[in-house]
C-alpha cells in the first residue's frame, strides 16, 4: 500500500493509552469480536490522511498502512514502563529493589542509615 488513506483513529476507554487505526468508514461490526471485547466502546480521537512517509509517535505510517491492508486495523498499545514496576501480589517490604536482589523493608531502611551516617 503506497498511496495516501483517510484513516480514523479510535481511543480505548477500557485501556488508557490504546488507539485503534482503521480504514475511514470501517463498520466496527466487522472488527475481530476479540479486538472490539478488549478495547470496548471507541471514541473518534482524531482523522488523518495517512501516507508511508508518515512519522508518528510510536510507529510509521507504513507499519500502519501494512497493518491495515493485512488485518484491516493497527492496535497501537501503551509502552510499557520499565523504569519501576509493582508486583500486586506481593507486600511492598517484599518487593524487588533496582538490582533484582529480593529486601525486606528493614533492611532497606538498615541500609539507608547507614549510608547517611557515613556522610
Amino acid at each position: 500500500m503506497t498511496e495516501k488513506t483517510f484513516v480514523s483513529v479510535f481511543r480505548s476507554h477500557k485501556k488508557p493509552d490504546t488507539y485503534l487505526f482503521v480504514r475511514r468508514g470501517q463498520v466496527w461490526d466487522e472488527l475481530p469480536d476479540s479486538l472490539r471485547v478488549i478495547f470496548g466502546t471507541p471514541a473518534l480521537a482524531m482523522e488523518l490522511i495517512m501516507t508511508p512517509e508518515r512519522k508518528l509517535a510510536r510507529t510509521s505510517g507504513k507499519q500502519v498502512l501494512d497493518a491495515i491492508q493485512d488485518k484491516g486495523f493497527f492496535l497501537q498499545m501503551p509502552e510499557e514502563q520499565s523504569g519501576h514496576v509493582v508486583d500486586f501480589r506481593r507486600k511492598p517490604e517484599q518487593q524487588l529493589d533496582r538490582r533484582g536482589e529480593g529486601r525486606t523493608h528493614d533492611e532497606s531502611n538498615e541500609q539507608n542509615e547507614s549510608s547517611e551516617s557515613s556522610e
